[in-house]
């Protein structure tokens, strides 16, 4: 069943106003005060994640450091792999030799 042209304005104008309405109630009410912080980037955090998040970026430091420590050891390890391998081989001792 088709609307007559006419009919469409009203229908067309109480639909417009009823979903201007609606999201005007929705927005600003808590969902919508909760979209603006997000919007913001000024979310609050929970209870103890701002400890927690320092706890976290000290381990994160600690790791980074230890990082640089075994890049450091894995360098060494290859030199002596280098080293072992590239010096000729010596004599056997015999017995008495020390």
């Amino acid at each position: 069943m088709a609307i007559p042209g006419p009919d469409v304005a009203p229908v067309l104008v109480t639909t417009v106003l009823t979903l201007a309405v609606a999201g005007t109630v929705i927005l600003r009410g808590p969902l919508g005060r909760a979209l603006a912080r997000r919007i913001e980037g000024s979310v609050p955090l929970a209870d103890g994640a701002s400890e927690r998040i320092e706890q976290l970026e000290h381990r994160l430091a600690e790791l980074e450091g230890q990082q640089l420590r075994i890049g450091e050891l894995e360098e060494r390890l290859d030199f002596t792999e280098r080293m072992l391998t590239s010096s000729p081989a010596s004599p056997p001792l015999r017995a008495g030799d020390e």
